[in-house]
């Protein structure tokens, strides 16, 4: 099984709408997710807004993909990169970590994912800056 990165287990992201590389409500991938899709952020209008000028409409609904549009609340596996972007622009959206795929340490810092994180509260006491 996939491991967050807290290195538990991988739990859904979201299966309503249902997301993922996958498209099974986890934010698993794979050497074929070009977009590394391992982000499971919780949607704010300010992202969606950010996303749309950016190329990537999550907002509008896309019945021909089974893709409902997202709103303000909804979470979804976003790319990588697209967080990072947000991030340097003040918008990234906050994060669910225990859904959130142990690649994202490799570029976003461990305290930037707590800073963000919507469960930075059950992080393993090595991340609070305790001993264990």
């Amino acid at each position: 099984m996939a491991k967050n990165v807290f290195g538990g287990d991988l739990i859904n992201c979201s299966t309503d709408p249902l997301t993922g590389f996958f498209r099974t409500g986890t934010c698993d991938t794979c050497g074929d997710d070009q977009g590394m899709h391992t982000v499971c952020a919780e949607m704010s209008a300010e992202f969606l807004e950010f996303s749309r000028l950016a190329g990537n409409d999550l907002s509008t609904p896309r019945p021909e993909f089974q893709f409902p549009g997202l709103q303000p609340g909804d979470r979804w596996c976003v790319c990588l990169q697209r967080w990072l972007e947000a991030l340097e622009a003040s918008v990234a959206p906050k994060l669910l970590l225990e859904a959130t795929h142990m690649s994202a340490i490799e570029h976003i810092s461990m305290a930037t994912l707590l800073e963000y994180g919507l469960d930075a509260d059950k992080a393993p006491r090595r991340y609070d800056g305790e001993e264990e």
